[in-house]
């Protein structure tokens, strides 16, 4: 079965198709990245207007890899919440169009579910996750709108285990990378400078354990970042009076140890997670789950199957709605032209 997966809950058109649920036949991505990076941020209105002329482009270029035509594509799946209300009526009004005009199966899906699925694409992996090392899984999805933590018992069953209060991990990311004067999107940005410090010239920034509670909180470290950028005179960068070579070696300790304290507690509640549940495995999604750092800490640490998606999978994409949509579809979920979005949809 070929399933067409569209995404655009956020600021990438990705559209995809794969087959039975773990055979990736095309995964294109427009970002948006470039447009926004002016801004610091994603400004919805224009990520809206972006899709819209993406749409198209990004549909017969997904077709085109697949060596496919529009009426060999068996189900059409698409994001429908969470996300940005204008994005999501652009992915979603697409998918409507096309399962009326060729009489396909529609099926909506929930972009965090949709980020577990990311890990059913590993080509290298010998099973799906569901298979080795089986249910249940601890997982984490962490990006720019989301930090939770989630079990997953079986196929479309789900206990959401721990969430941040504040910040989403991605969007702390963000604006740690803005105290420091670095670029957008924050996360590689912050990586990139924390690959070139000594971890040795600023003291460590606090962790919020939260007693007993698996839930998270950014909110203090990145508050506690910005006042030690301040006592170091590195913000704000134009009142700066150190030399450019004393500025720089400051931003990126800081940014390493931002990105320590940020992993540590993730990397941390997820394993202690995987503990209580008792799992069989733990997994990651979203776009900071493409953190090198992350990555390893996690897998040093881990004394269980760890299934990490390569990181074009970690961010998001069609290829992982279409794997969710196919595993929704066999178990009967289908929706009718009355399907709308949800900005604000839970799992």
């Amino acid at each position: 079965m070929k399933v067409l997966g569209i995404e655009t809950s956020c600021d990438e058109t990705a559209i995809s198709v794969v087959e039975n649920g773990t055979k990736l036949l095309s995964n294109v991505i427009a970002s948006q990245i470039a447009i926004h990076a002016g801004y610091g941020g994603i400004v919805p209105e224009v990520a809206s207007r972006q899709h819209i002329t993406d749409m198209v482009p990004t549909l017969e270029s997904a077709l085109k890899d697949s060596e496919l035509g529009l009426e060999d594509i068996d189900v059409i799946s698409v994001t429908y919440g969470p996300g940005l209300a204008g994005s999501l009526i652009s992915g979603l009004n697409t998918a409507k169009a096309l399962s009326l005009s060729l009489g396909k199966p529609l099926v909506g899906v929930n972009h965090i579910e949709g980020h577990i699925y990311s890990s059913w694409l590993i080509s290298d992996r010998n099973g799906t996750p569901d298979e080795q090392p089986g249910f249940p899984i601890a997982c984490l999805v962490a990006s720019g709108g989301h930090t939770d933590l989630i079990l997953m018992e079986r196929h479309g069953v789900y206990k959401l285990i721990g969430r941040t209060r504040d910040d989403a991990a991605g969007e702390a990311f963000d604006k740690a990378a803005r105290i420091l004067g670095l670029g957008f999107p924050g996360g590689p940005e912050i990586q990139k400078a924390a690959e070139q410090a000594t971890g040795h010239v600023v003291e460590a920034l606090p962790r919020a354990w939260m007693g007993d509670s698996l839930d998270f909180s950014f909110s203090g470290v990145k508050t506690a970042l910005l006042h030690m950028a301040q006592n170091k005179d590195i913000y704000p960068k134009e009142s700066s009076k150190l030399t450019l070579s004393e500025f720089n070696n400051l931003v990126v300790e800081l940014a390493d140890s931002f990105q320590r304290s940020v992993v540590d507690v993730i990397v941390t509640k997820l394993l202690d997670m995987a503990k209580r549940y008792h799992v069989k495995g733990v997994l990651l999604g979203g776009g900071v789950s493409a953190n090198t750092h992350l990555r390893q800490e996690l897998i040093a640490r881990a004394q269980l199957p760890v299934i990490i998606p390569p990181p074009i999978l970690c961010t998001d994409n069609g290829a992982m709605i279409a794997s969710c949509g196919y595993y929704q579809y066999q178990r009967g979920q289908e929706f009718g032209l009355d399907l709308d979005i949800d900005p604000s949809l839970s799992l």
